[in-house]
């Protein structure tokens, strides 16, 4: 299978975005590609930041914690401010046709386990493997599903754990997978840019912890949240009756949303 995309590009809100999927409720989810349509090189982020500038307890891999809880929203990350400030500073009067109820999956299922899941650790500094290390490092085994505890959604939402102030987030590890991503080296599938960028998936605790990027590459990988050269690429869902104006989805001629 092929996953050199070329029609998937779509120009919103004066930004290149490139499309990730149609979810199931029929929004299209979109991942930032820069104000131009190179396909690679440090335009296609919005900036480099750590996930969290904390690192020594479990809590820290997620995109929202608090203290001794395994799915915490009480807290947001270092990156979360970040994408929410560009998002307030860049979208928010074209609030109207970002979708606020599909979701963005932080998935937290913990595990003592790293080869299946038993639900066990995820506080404290208890070593715990997540839900995306299992299903995708051990066992090869994507899916869209994500539980509502984890799933990132706006406070008018009717799913999710409705903790978000902004209908945006960041790329989960399974919609990387099946892009065309894997742990190995690939150069030739449209989420490739020569450059390091994060996911919102956790990866697992052990003394420090790790959260699941794209690397310089194009190959996933793991990497402490305190790591200062991740690059941002927010993530949106645009609503299913938005109307495309114009374009085919090439990057010279990318999808035109007014």
């Amino acid at each position: 299978m092929s996953y050199k995309i070329k029609d998937n590009w779509v120009k919103f809100a004066d930004f290149y975005w490139r499309i990730i999927r149609i979810n199931e409720d029929g929004s299209l989810r979109l991942i930032y590609k820069g104000t131009n349509a190179n396909t690679i090189g440090g335009e296609t982020q919005v900036q480099k930041s750590l996930f969290n500038n904390s690192w020594n307890d479990n809590m820290c891999t997620g995109y929202m914690y608090w203290n001794n809880q395994v799915h915490g929203i009480v807290r947001g990350s270092t990156i979360k401010g970040k994408i929410d400030t560009w998002y307030q500073d860049n979208l928010s009067s074209y609030a109207d046709k970002i979708d606020g109820n599909a979701g963005f999956c932080g998935d937290r299922t913990p595990s003592t386990s790293s080869s299946s899941s038993n639900g066990s650790g995820g506080t404290g500094t208890t070593t715990t493997y997540y839900g995306g290390y299992i299903r995708l490092y051990t066992n090869k085994q994507p899916t869209f599903d994500c539980s509502n505890k984890d799933l990132y959604t706006t406070s008018g939402s009717s799913q999710g754990n409705q903790a978000l102030q902004y209908p945006t987030g960041l790329i989960s590890m399974d919609e990387v997978w099946y892009a065309g991503g894997t742990f190995s080296n690939n150069i030739d599938y449209y989420l490739y840019t020569g450059q390091s960028y994060w996911t919102m998936t956790p990866a697992y605790f052990n003394v420090n912890a790790w959260g699941i990027i794209i690397d310089l590459n194009g190959n996933i990988n793991f990497t402490s949240v305190d790591w200062t050269n991740g690059g941002i690429r927010p993530v949106i869902n645009l609503k299913a009756d938005i109307q495309i104006t114009g374009g085919d989805g090439t990057s010279t001629n990318p999808y035109v949303i007014n």
